[in-house]
């Protein structure tokens, strides 16, 4: 492999990753689990639940894009 596809590829990993903590970020309004009602807990699960549906439906998008 050569050193532009090595920096892709870490980029891409570190993207992906910061990316997915401002999803769970987003869905926990900043709020850490200990401060949230239980209330607020469940709409935050079920967000990220929501979130993870969403990028699952994008990846296969992405796939019937191909064709």
């Amino acid at each position: 492999m050569n050193a532009n596809r090595i920096i892709n590829m870490m980029l891409r990993m570190f993207m992906r990753k910061a990316v997915n903590k401002g999803i769970d970020m987003a869905a926990n309004r900043g709020k850490s689990p200990a401060e949230m009602t239980p209330e607020e807990r469940k709409q935050a699960q079920q967000a990220k639940q929501t979130a993870k549906k969403a990028r699952k439906l994008a990846r296969l998008a992405r796939r019937f894009g191909r064709f």
